[in-house]
């Protein structure tokens, strides 16, 4: 939990000063290239990460690699998490700084659960609806689950919406059982 907190402060850091330059956007990009390569490259990772290495060499490496590539700012943002010893919380950061451009830009990442895989135009008409169900820009995440053998299930944060066949079923199923069968005339009996 505190590590989320940290990952956070730093994020909303970086976040305030690509908004003063009008570059979050592209600020998000250059931090989940960071990211992208602390993931990808494990020895990347391994040398930033461990302590036995000093602070210089690493920060010299990192000056070197990401010079040109990447943003003036956003180097420097990860000379300081060197600094001070927060360069392990960079993936984190990177996933709180894009939440919080979602959250700027008015985006909503939702995951659809479908029992067959979704053609473009269907694609295009659930990220419509979605879209005006939450008020803001839905960004569909797909996965097919034959299971809920029809309809969707949808997620959004903590909020579920379970459209699918399987429930409706199982509803039913659940009704039948609990309705009074002494009230249907017994077979022969009419």
């Amino acid at each position: 939990m505190k590590h989320n907190t940290v990952a956070r402060q730093y994020a909303e850091t970086l976040f305030a000063l690509g908004a003063r330059e009008g570059r979050v956007e592209e600020y998000a990009e250059a931090l989940s290239t960071v990211a992208r390569l602390l993931e990808t490259e494990p020895s990347f990772r391994l040398f930033l990460e461990t302590p036995r290495i000093d602070d210089a060499e690493k920060k010299a490496l990192v000056k070197r690699s990401l010079e040109g590539a990447l943003p003036k700012h956003v180097i420097n943002f990860v000379l300081v998490t060197i600094d001070k010893r927060r360069q392990r919380l960079l993936r984190q950061i990177a996933a709180e700084y894009s939440a919080l451009l979602d959250e700027h830009m008015g985006r909503e990442h939702v995951e659809v659960t479908v029992a067959r895989p979704l053609d473009a135009e269907a694609e295009t008409m659930v990220t419509e609806r979605l879209t005006a169900l939450l008020g803001r820009k839905a960004i569909p995440h797909v996965r097919v689950d034959p299971d809920i053998l029809g309809g969707l299930v949808v997620r959004t944060g903590e909020t579920i919406y379970d459209g699918s066949v399987r429930r409706r079923l199982e509803g039913m199923r659940g009704r039948m059982l609990k309705a009074d069968l002494s009230a249907i005339p017994a077979e022969g009996a009419r």
